[in-house]
């Protein structure tokens, strides 16, 4: 069986992993980044505007679970206001809690998510945005373009975890017991390029990456990327690497 290596945050790598033993594809899970609340802010008043966009199934998972403990009359005026999430995964998230959310993009990233919305929806209102640390603002940047206001909320936080097993890794890779390298996120390649002290990838390891942002930050290295899903999320990531691993 081939084995691909998961780069994603130890909690958020299980669903991955079952999505590729769907197709007879074993995992070697190799978190290169860690995801901890931001400490120290606090719920704001919902009322006061008119729409808010998550970007990942962290940002809602951390400012809802705050928002339940801390404020949980704020979850009825959320559920009032227009909702805008970047992919399907954290749109499915959000409806967890009741919360509908405007039609999401096919290609889930920011700057699709912001060129569907039209411009009269943005000038003159305010919204939020909740982000992670590394966000790259796109979303804020093209509000303040279109004549609205934003204010941003860092709910979570992205940090390079301890990498106890690098060199295990890189002999695997190096051995050809590795067949993909796979990453969701541009934090995540990097961390992992970081880590390993090189940007050489041994012939016939293909890399992999969930969507353009993620293959961005890889060519940015000097990295060919093999493969980006058609959609931007685990089962379609998984599918995608299925395919091309079973053309080599």
């Amino acid at each position: 069986m081939m084995s691909v290596l998961v780069t994603r945050p130890k909690h958020q790598a299980g669903s991955f992993v079952e999505e590729l033993k769907k197709y007879n594809l074993t995992s070697v899970v190799f978190p290169t980044i860690e995801i901890r609340p931001t400490i120290g802010w606090t719920i704001p008043d919902i009322s006061v505007y008119n729409g808010a966009f998550f970007t990942s199934p962290n940002s809602v998972h951390y400012f809802l679970e705050r928002l339940e403990d801390e404020a949980p009359e704020e979850l009825e005026e959320l559920k009032k206001i227009k909702i805008f999430a970047v992919g399907k995964t954290t749109a499915k998230d959000l409806a967890n809690y009741g919360i509908i959310t405007e039609p999401v993009p096919k290609v889930a990233d920011a700057v699709n998510l912001m060129q569907g919305i039209d411009a009269k929806e943005i000038h003159g209102k305010s919204f939020l945005f909740l982000r992670g640390s590394l966000s790259l603002g796109i979303i804020p940047a093209a509000i303040a373009e279109r004549g609205g206001t934003c204010d941003s909320l860092t709910v979570y936080e992205n940090h390079p975890p301890d990498l106890k097993a690098t060199e295990t890794v890189k002999k695997m890779v190096n051995d050809g017991d590795i067949a993909c390298l796979s990453f969701t996120s541009p934090s995540t390649a990097q961390n992992y390029f970081k880590a390993i002290g090189s940007t050489d990838i041994p012939s016939g390891v293909l890399v992999a990456a969930i969507g353009k942002t993620t293959a961005n930050a890889l060519e940015e290295l000097g990295i060919t990327v093999d493969i980006v899903p058609e959609y931007y999320d685990g089962p379609h990531f998984a599918k995608a690497i299925a395919k091309a691993l079973s053309n080599e």
